[in-house]
């Protein structure tokens, strides 16, 4: 029984390191995400639009299924 618990303090450490830098891990994309989405918001407050947006505003796979139709 004695070689089972010999390297339990090793064993628990790193649980419970790994628990800790998975929470940071988190709490760094969560707080990132968090951020990128205000910059966003202030960019677009400023008319400042993505590229990725259409310009008429209908989403990407309404526009390539009108195209296809028009191209029909």
């Amino acid at each position: 029984m004695e070689e089972t618990t010999a390297h339990i303090d090793f064993i628990a450490a790193s649980y419970a390191a790994a628990v800790i830098v998975i929470g940071a891990l988190i709490a760094w994309v969560t707080l990132d995400y968090r951020g990128q989405r205000r910059m966003l918001a202030e960019l677009e407050a400023q008319g400042i639009t993505r590229r990725s947006e259409p310009a008429h505003g209908a989403p990407a796979i309404e526009r390539v299924k009108e195209q296809a139709k028009e191209q029909a």
